[in-house]
């Protein structure tokens, strides 16, 4: 369209501006292109120049390889730790690639570094040995519970809405629920209150009771103490229940101090036998 002048001379009208849109990253904006770099690997013999080549392309990947680790933050390992085991992944991707396979860098990588991290995870962090099912259970519920956590009001979760949001049984649930602060054991020095006392977990311990062990030994002997001679239960009765000294036994016996000391020693010796050989 064309507009005149006051003179009748003819004006093209000014174009509007064009305004770009700014686009908006890739969320693998940091893949870079390292194909030449593969390409001369997988034709190179193990050496100087393939471990550089090798070495350059990780260096590329880093910055994948920490965006992955960053997706593992707040369970429980710091974030230079996590970066550390994340490029640890990425050399073994960079180390076990094919570019001949078809697939693309990233498609090979980005499970290696992700496996390589919960291999951590469950190998490192766990201070006692918990079995994979009850880490499964963990990780499901963990996933749940953050899906419940974004609703409006802050009422936390039940168990029977984690079950119903994992598709998990109450009691898997509470299994779950149970292995979430379980990475570490607590330690026994740990304080168990918060007002400085010094209260440790250590001090809930029970000790060895000695009376136990008494018991035991007591019901042990009792069918055997049946089948001694009158005499000798006698003896053994005045002298372990009613404490009284060999000497005070030989007088109340009408036998010498000597001759109590040689039943004593030879009927416990004897009992003691019993009990150890008895199955």
């Amino acid at each position: 369209m064309r507009t005149t002048t006051s003179a009748g001379e003819a004006v093209r009208p000014r174009p509007r501006p064009h305004h770009r849109r700014r686009r908006t990253p890739h969320p693998h904006h940091d893949a870079p292109d390292t194909t030449r770099q593969f390409e001369r690997i997988v034709a190179l013999p193990d050496g100087p120049e393939r471990e550089r080549l090798c070495q350059e392309v990780v260096r590329a990947w880093l910055p994948m390889a920490d965006r992955l680790a960053r997706n593992f933050r707040d369970r429980g390992e710091s974030q230079e730790d996590l970066a550390q085991v994340a490029a640890l992944g990425l050399v073994k991707a960079v180390q076990g690639y094919d570019p001949r396979r078809g697939c693309a860098f990233e498609s090979y990588a980005v499970p290696t570094i992700v496996g390589e991290v919960k291999r951590h995870f469950r190998d490192h962090l766990w201070g006692v040995h918990v079995p994979r099912r009850t880490q499964e259970l963990r990780n499901r519920v963990r996933a749940a519970r953050q899906e419940l956590d974004c609703r409006v009001d802050d009422r936390q979760p039940g168990v029977g809405e984690l079950a119903e949001r994992s598709g998990l049984t109450r009691e898997e649930v509470e299994d779950g629920i149970a292995a979430l602060e379980s990475f570490r054991p607590l330690s026994l020095d740990a304080e168990l209150t918060s007002t400085g006392d010094g209260y440790t977990l250590a001090d809930t311990l029970g000790e060895p009771e000695p009376g136990y062990d008494q018991i035991v030994y007591r019901e042990a002997v009792r069918p055997r103490l049946r089948e001694l001679p009158e005499r000798e239960q006698e003896i053994l009765y005045l002298r372990f229940f009613c404490e009284m000294t060999q000497s005070a036994i030989a007088e109340r016996m009408g036998i010498s101090q000597m001759h109590v000391s040689r039943i004593l020693g030879r009927v416990c010796e004897r009992l003691h036998d019993e009990i150890e050989q008895q199955p």
